[in-house]
């Protein structure tokens, strides 16, 4: 299960989706059944032959968890869909969600500044 980016935001626009395409596409070759959450209708995430599956819904930490409840997925990927994923990544696993691909922990730490800022001094 993949989830997009949700409405387009300033800073923050096609390139998530086109991400989320990519890794869907991939998934599919690899011979996966790929399911794409995203709300936004004018992405390309959302048109038929891009995925096997679409959950037009917000990306909302209740929204996902109902997704993955009833489709019940191998995991979720949340590094391609931009922000909005990546803020609910920490909950969905707390919640026994399987974050597949950039783990929780390297996601903390390329979002906050001082932990960054650890992790290249240590390199």
């Amino acid at each position: 299960m993949i989830l997009g980016g949700g409405p387009n935001r300033i800073g923050q626009g096609i390139e998530f989706d086109y991400c989320c395409c990519h890794a869907a596409m991939a998934l599919r070759e690899m011979g996966y059944e790929t399911i794409m959450v995203n709300c936004n209708p004018e992405t390309v995430s959302t048109d038929y032959d891009t995925r096997d599956k679409l959950y037009f819904e917000p990306v909302t930490l209740e929204d996902v968890l109902q997704i993955y409840k009833k489709e019940q997925p191998a995991g979720v990927i949340v590094q391609f869909g931009g922000q909005t994923p990546l803020n609910i990544a920490r909950a969905l696993s707390d919640e026994g969600v399987k974050i597949l691909g950039t783990s929780i922990d390297s996601i903390d730490i390329a979002e906050d500044r001082d932990l960054f800022r650890k992790m290249m001094d240590q390199l």
